[in-house]
């Protein structure tokens, strides 16, 4: 991984960050690879579920203040499951291999703690995202388990999927 080549705010998103995180997460919802999200999905479903029942919305901008990244933070469950979290982060792909990643990873980690988190699980890390699974895996997430054919890859069909897990304590 290649240290970020420019530098890199992460803040709190605001509903101006709409458009430019739209353009982050459509190209990555439309190949059905990586997320479980219908890849058919509008604009305003897709708004919806990125912020609801979430904690915190975060983006991350470059020096040039463009939307490279962004994350969404929020329980991974009801009531007694939801001192766990889970998240949902994409990258630009033009911002990809700089680091950008592991930076949001980190972030939602602290966030995490800092709301009282005691730990974090990533549900459907999809078997071929090997980027995401090396990104996690360096930033301290351990695989829990193998979830055979759980993900329905749009090109290469069922797929497995991990379940990563890190407590926060």
């Amino acid at each position: 991984m290649a240290a970020p080549t420019t530098p890199l705010q992460i803040r709190p998103y605001e509903d101006a960050d709409w458009p430019g995180v739209w353009r982050l997460l459509e190209p990555v919802f439309r190949p059905g690879e990586t997320f479980p999200n219908d890849p058919a999905i509008t604009e305003t479903e897709a708004s919806e579920s990125w912020e609801e029942q979430n904690r915190a919305v975060m983006v991350a901008v470059d020096a040039a203040r463009a939307l490279v990244g962004a994350y969404s933070l929020r329980p991974n469950s009801l009531a007694l499951g939801a001192h766990v979290a889970n998240a949902g982060y994409v990258v630009a792909e033009h911002a990809r291999r700089q680091g950008i990643g592991s930076r949001l990873c980190q972030h939602y980690l602290q966030a995490a703690r800092r709301l009282g988190f005691q730990a974090m699980k990533f549900n459907l890390v999809v078997s071929t995202n090997i980027a995401g699974i090396r990104c996690w895996e360096r930033n301290g997430f351990q695989s829990i388990g193998t979830l055979p054919g759980a993900f329905l890859h749009k090109q290469l069909g069922y797929v497995d999927a991990l379940v990563m897990f890190q407590l926060l304590l």
